[in-house]
């Protein structure tokens, strides 16, 4: 034990934060020449200071001179002669053998603090952070003028990699009044994303929650094990299953595959659920309102409703926010800041990254599950599928009625002799469904392509589900995509199914084309889109006003809530509805603002389309209430994942930051880094297509992804459209193969995508527990299994590390 104090207590202090400089393997002699040598250059130095104060003005520099890494460290203590300038190489035989020597130490230094015991580490893996857990004699022996002390957070004590940290007492680089009053904004927006997504009962992460709270950092784990079962903190969420869900306790037994679905997977044979109490359902200011038998809104519902003044106010301030000047600097420094801090966390981990990864017995990129989180139904298939079909159904249902026309009956062949083409004559060139350069921000074009041959007729008829033949052929040509989603195994999807809102029939519609068609998979689930086409409809004389669509839309589902016989069919197809998106051309300019004047839905009978924000707060406060009343009911409730920031006006993602649990795009978000800021410390999922934007809205190389990936915003790859994008049969992994190609992505960098589009996708808990682990509900390294998502627990430790030091940086001002 003397040795271990003499040798710490000498040493000059180490820049290494995580490790203690203590040579263990050093006799008594040997600390006592050291002692000796240090005692005569302490002389030395104050004899220069007396001849030249100047020379030892600069403490850092002191600090950092006499640091480890640095070339004449160990010889300079030894007689202290002048050595080469530390990046200079040496001149003197006695110095290239003692940095040899010191070379030698730090490599065996090195081996033995990886294979040193748990007990040491606990004394070596403090965190400055915790306040609490510095050793006394830590303390004391480290009383130097030289003692540096390092600001982060260790995720783990048993995950070792290089990290990096901050000296110093102003961490954020702005000054503390800055500081304070950017915080201040933060933690407010931080606080509304909370508030809006427990009312509609969506993640939030618990790291932020527990900041928010007050219980961090202050509470912060510490001595966290990879090993779950070894934790000296209970779980800060577990995962929300049941017993039997799980297999075992822990990943080791927890199968890697979900269970067999049952045959009978819509559940025809079981009997519909019946409930005690049926509510009565009316429409108020465009939100569906659930009334008791006194006709008074029922108290248990009373707090999921908000009012349109409550969000135009908060709205309103995070515009404030986003366009405040010293926030936006403060924001941007941040956000460059966590990119070159990960740049240099490549730089010195990307090889024990991929020993990690290689270390993985059977696992790969290949074979961890992938969800493609954005993806449209009728335009699943690439264009060669989607000739293919028409070509066997033109000769093997020619004679077919497929179509009805002002009272005459049409027959496939009528239908392409009409259009003078054969089924030898088809291309996929006359198909004409692939984008092209004249695509380029023209939307118009884009919903064109859908159209096979620039036919109308021939989209109504293959890629419809409410036709002449019940969406038959729409039903086949979507089954073989499933199908060939379940031969690749790893690869899953969330297609996206249209409800207009133009009749309260159009929900019973599609339940009873997808269970008599069994249009069912267990690779997918199923996400329901609302197009923004009021205008149209309008136009058409088809509504009355915006209540009409509103209606349309979630009375069908408050109803089959209410009673589940109203709508049998509706009842087991929402089963596998994972979400509800809102879709159209965000680039389209907007004539109306929302603000407290619009008119409520019922009375909103203008020709001009409704704002974004107007969409998408009347559909949160509707998916709201009806949540809450599914919970209530036990039933599985619906996340609000619209399309949001491809183009258009940056309040488009305001809107989404505040009611949405995750977003399609996001491209604007590079313009507004208050919001790109906000998006990181939520957490908020972002479904990227690169190839679909290198179309339509971005090209290629200006594509934000990789630089929202660098910076640690959770985002994952999707396809969009692999009818218009896509050559392959696998257009999930084409997109990620070109991606990886052009970014020059690695291993570990896709793995950490796929792993991302697992945790956004509409997925049940009893499906990600065997995809990600039994505990990837928990944040950081402990919810990571390698051994299923191949991803490193370094980079998991390092995502979350960096994400728990900027949550400590804003929260620290409070105390100030």
């Amino acid at each position: 034990m003397s040795s271990r104090k003499g040798a710490f207590r000498n040493s000059p202090p180490s820049v290494n934060f995580f490790t203690s400089v203590d040579e263990e393997n050093s006799d008594l002699s040997e600390a006592a020449t050291v002692e000796r040598a240090e005692e005569r250059r302490l002389e030395q130095l104050k004899r220069m200071s007396a001849q030249d104060n100047a020379t030892l003005k600069s403490v850092d520099s002191e600090i950092f001179d006499n640091g480890p890494f640095q070339q004449g460290f160990h010889s300079s203590g030894v007689n202290g002669h002048v050595v080469s300038s530390p990046f200079e190489i040496s001149h003197y035989p006695i110095e290239i053998q003692e940095n040899k020597i010191a070379l030698q130490r730090q490599i065996s230094h090195r081996a033995r603090l990886e294979s040193s015991t748990c007990q040491e580490r606990d004394l070596m893996c403090l965190s400055p952070l915790s306040g609490h857990g510095i050793a006394e004699e830590l303390e004391r022996e480290c009383l130097s003028p030289q003692h540096i002390e390092m600001h982060t957070f260790r995720d783990a004590i048993d995950v070792n990699y290089q990290r990096m940290a901050l000296t110093g007492e102003e961490l954020s680089g702005v000054p503390l009044e800055d500081l304070k009053t950017a915080s201040a904004l933060i933690i407010e927006a931080l606080k509304l994303r909370e508030e809006y997504m427990d009312r509609i009962g969506c993640h939030f992460p618990a790291t932020t929650k527990h900041f928010l709270s007050g219980h961090f950092p202050r509470n912060l784990p510490k001595y966290r094990k990879k090993n779950t079962e070894q934790n000296v903190e209970p779980p800060v969420e577990p995962p929300r299953a049941s017993p039997d869900d799980l297999d075992g306790v822990g990943a080791a037994n927890t199968s890697f595959h979900p269970p067999e679905p049952p045959v009978d997977h819509w559940g025809l044979n079981d009997p519909l659920p019946t409930f005690p109490v049926v509510y009565r359902l009316e429409r108020k200011h465009g939100v569906t309102q659930i009334l008791g038998a006194d006709g008074e809104l029922v108290d248990t519902f009373r707090p999921y409703y908000i009012s349109k003044d409550k969000f135009l106010k908060d709205t309103e301030r995070l515009i404030f926010m986003i366009t405040d000047g010293p926030l936006k600097s403060f924001c941007y420094r941040r956000l460059k800041y966590l990119e070159n801090k990960f740049q240099l966390h490549v730089l010195l981990n990307e090889l024990r990254e991929l020993h990690e990864q290689k270390s993985v017995p059977h696992r790969d990129f290949y074979n961890i599950r992938k969800v493609d989180t954005h993806i449209h139904a009728a335009s699943s298939m690439n264009q060669k599928h989607l000739l293919r079909f028409i070509k066997k159904k033109m000769k093997t249902e020619a004679d077919t009625v497929v179509l009805e026309k002002n009272g005459k009956q049409t027959t496939l062949r009528e239908v392409f002799e009409g259009l003078g083409i054969s089924a030898y004559d088809l291309s996929v060139d006359m198909l004409d469904v692939h984008a092209d350069r004249n695509m380029f921000h023209r939307f118009d074009k884009f919903n064109a392509k859908y159209n096979p041959v620039g036919e109308s007729t021939l989209r109504e008829i293959f890629i419809k589900t409410d036709n002449f033949v019940d969406g038959k052929y729409f039903a086949e040509v979507l089954k073989e995509v499933l199908s060939d989603l379940e031969d690749s195994k790893y690869q899953q999807t969330e297609p996206r199914l249209s409800i207009y809102g133009r009749s309260k029939d159009e929900w019973d519609k599609l339940a009873h084309w997808a269970i008599s068609h069994d249009v069912w998979s267990p690779n997918a689930r199923w996400m329901v889109q609302i197009p923004r086409l009021y205008d149209i409809y309008k136009a058409k004389k088809m509504i009355k006003n915006f209540d009409v669509i509103l209606d349309n839309v979630f009375t069908p589902l408050f109803e089959v809530t209410n009673d589940p016989a109203s709508h049998p069919d509706l009842h087991r197809f929402l089963q596998m509805v994972s979400g509800i998106d809102s879709v159209d051309d965000e680039s389209k300019h907007e004539y109306v603002q929302f603000d407290r004047s619009t008119a409520q839905p019922e009375f909103y009978v203008d020709s001009e389309n409704p704002p974004y924000s107007y969409y998408l707060y009347y559909m949160y406060a509707n998916i709201t209430v009806l949540n809450a009343f599914r919970r209530a009911r036990g039933l599985n409730t619906f996340a609000l994942r619209p399309h949001c920031g491809e183009a258009g006006h940056v309040n488009h993602l305001v809107a989404g930051y505040l009611t949405s649990e995750s977003i399609s795009h996001g491209l604007l978000l590079r313009k507004v880094p208050v919001l790109q800021y906000l998006f990181y410390l939520s957490q908020m999922g972002i479904a990227m297509s690169p190839l679909s934007n290198n179309s339509l809205f971005i090209s290629y190389n200006r594509n934000p992804l990789p630089e929202y990936l660098m910076k640690g915003l959770n985002v994952s790859l999707s396809t969009d459209d692999p009818l218009q994008f896509h050559f392959t049969k696998e257009a999930l992994m084409e997109e990620y193969s070109i991606a990886a190609q052009v970014w020059k992505l690695s291993s570990c960098d896709m793995c950490e995508l796929a792993r991302n589009s697992v945790l956004q996708s509409g997925f049940e808990d009893k499906v990600k527990i065997h995809w990600l682990g039994p505990s990837y509900r928990e944040e950081g390294v402990i919810g990571n299994d390698v051994s299923r998502t191949n991803v490193p627990d370094i980079r998991v430790s390092y995502r979350y590390e960096a994400m728990v030091d900027e949550l400590t940086n804003l929260f620290r001002t409070k105390h100030l």
